[in-house]
């Protein structure tokens, strides 16, 4: 061999161990900046695949740097099982990354332990068999260990290339998705496989080690990933991996990812990666700041409308952006507009009847009590006079079922014992005693949970003629409670008496429990009729909060 031979063979070998060496530093050198990573399993996956890659390229510097037959062959065998226990962590970051839960199936792992412990016995007992690969120490082009792979080599670098290739089609697709450039994270992600190349070539080219060049393109993606485009990554992730639209905001909101779907209900965000949000999308700006951020747009088929919902994200516990995502919330918008509108209409009619109505049955009850003042008191009169009475009470009570059953939107926290004892005072009867068992804060809406207590307690009274009633938490501390010891309420009869016009008293309104149930319902509560423990009626409310 000439001295110009042995210098370039030299320098060919130096140059294989400063590429893995080279390798196995960016791998592990990478782990600092990916714990900047918001998702959690996305960055477990990457640490895994960076770690494992590392080890596989210290195992190539030692098959390369041993002196000895039996230390370069213990080198080659850690790199074979190491090298495919990559695998799991690349298709474990690819699951990740792109929004699937492959990587949490824990069937899925079941079968990749299975494998993975199968392949590592076929490589441990080649020198047994020798269907893996053979070994031959040779000079050219530099000492080393040549390597002839056999048959299970062929198998498994199949089926490890294979689910590799599952990974790159999950990554590829993803950035497909995305609208903004993502060229540079796809030629990354292309780096990690054109190592395949150069195991091509080792196999035909005497001058290329047989050795796997994989690790060389995984360092090549760690270091784009992790000091040139790391932000780019996690934006297209938290861009792509959503079907709401959605647009990605830095610190300074400046937009810097969507994804297509809110490129079609956004077309100004075309070409608008590091502009203002307030100079492309002024109406998401303006509404931002709202305590309900609703968007409407004018479609085909009617107005659609969209709620904002705003999520920081950070990385290393820095504020880096936020993402703003778009939910159609057509429907329940049309229905909560629809019953402002009805409540609008409520509203108008409570107050003709209010004071339209009012009117003229407080003039025909005073010329009622006139007539009767002057001694003709007769029974017609006394008919009269009870009918508009009645009337006054239907009204009033109409009045109480419209305004009962608007929603409560901003309930506060309200005492049992409190409001119980107001709405007691307004309703006490002689022979009726209220007995508060316990005391508890709920929100609601105090008023109306007044007039919850008032009317349950009427009916307890009017329509039970009970001599006691018990109201308390329950034990769960779910909501509370009205019993009372009078008749109680028929089993046969408890689904119907919170309709309107139910009474068992020909006097009755048979508005007292659908206002209660109108309470309730404004509430988002649920009310139940059971027997109470002394006899009557046991009236449950639940679903209640607490401060």
């Amino acid at each position: 061999m000439t001295p110009l031979q042995l210098s370039t063979d030299g320098l060919l070998y130096s140059a294989y161990v400063l590429a893995f060496g080279g390798a196995a530093l960016a791998c592990f050198g990478s782990l600092v900046r990916v714990r900047q990573i918001t998702d959690r399993d996305t960055r477990l996956g990457l640490v895994g695949l960076l770690v494992t890659s590392g080890a596989w390229a210290l195992a190539q510097v030692g098959f390369l740097a041993a002196s000895n037959f039996e230390l370069k062959l213990s080198f080659y065998l850690a790199g074979l099982i190491v090298g495919f226990s990559t695998v799991g962590p690349w298709l474990y970051f690819c699951s990740a990354y792109t929004g699937r839960s492959l990587h949490r199936n824990r069937t899925i792992h079941a079968i990749a332990l299975v494998v993975f412990v199968s392949v590592v016995a076929v490589k441990m007992t080649n020198p047994v068999h020798q269907l893996y690969f053979t070994a031959a120490y040779v000079t050219d082009p530099f000492p080393h260990l040549a390597i002839q792979s056999t048959v299970l080599h062929w198998v498994t670098m199949g089926l490890a290339y294979t689910l590799a290739a599952i990974g790159y089609f999950m990554l590829f697709e993803l950035f497909v998705q995305v609208d903004s450039d993502a060229t540079p994270l796809a030629v990354l992600v292309t780096l990690t496989g054109l190592p395949v190349l150069f195991d091509i070539a080792s196999m035909v080219s005497t001058r290329l080690v047989a050795i796997p060049y994989e690790p060389i393109g995984v360092a090549a993606f760690a270091l784009g990933v992790s000091f040139l485009y790391l932000d780019r990554f996690q934006s297209i992730q938290l861009a792509a991996g959503r079907d709401d639209p959605v647009v990605v905001l830095d610190d300074d909101d400046r937009i810097r990812d969507y994804n297509g779907r809110a490129l079609d209900l956004f077309p100004a965000l075309e070409n608008g990666i590091g502009e203002p949000l307030a100079d492309r999308l002024p109406a998401i700006a303006h509404v931002l700041d709202d305590d309900e951020p609703i968007l409407s747009f004018d479609r085909p088929g009617g107005t659609r409308y969209y709620h904002v919902s705003t999520n920081p994200f950070s990385a290393d516990r820095a504020a880096i952006g936020r993402l703003l995502v778009f939910a159609d919330v057509t429907h329940r918008e049309r229905y909560r507009r629809e019953l402002e509108r009805q409540n609008e209409r409520l509203e108008q009619f409570a107050s003709v009847v209010s004071h339209d109505l009012r009117n003229p049955l407080s003039v025909a009850s005073g010329r009622v009590q006139i007539l009767r003042e002057d001694g003709e008191d007769d029974e017609h009169l006394v008919a009269v006079d009870d009918a508009l009475a009645r009337m006054e009470g239907l009204i009033d009570d109409l009045l109480s079922l419209a305004r009962q059953g608007q929603h409560v939107d901003d309930p506060s926290p309200v005492a049992i014992e409190a409001v119980a004892t107001r709405a007691w005072q307004m309703v006490q009867s002689e022979g009726t005693t209220l007995v508060v068992e316990s005391d508890r804060d709920f929100l609601a809406d105090p008023d109306r949970l007044q007039q919850l207590y008032e009317n349950l307690f009427r009916n307890a009274i009017e329509h039970g003629a009970s001599a006691t009633i018990r109201v308390g938490g329950l034990d769960d501390g779910a909501g509370f409670f009205v019993a009372d010891d009078g008749k109680g309420i028929p089993e046969a009869d408890r689904e119907g008496i919170f309709e309107f016009g139910y009474t068992t008293d020909d006097d009755g309104t048979g508005f007292g429990l659908a206002i209660v149930a109108e309470i309730v319902d404004a509430h988002d509560w649920e009310i139940t009729v059971t027997d109470s423990e002394d006899g009557g009626a046991r009236f449950e409310i639940r679903g209640v909060e607490t401060p």
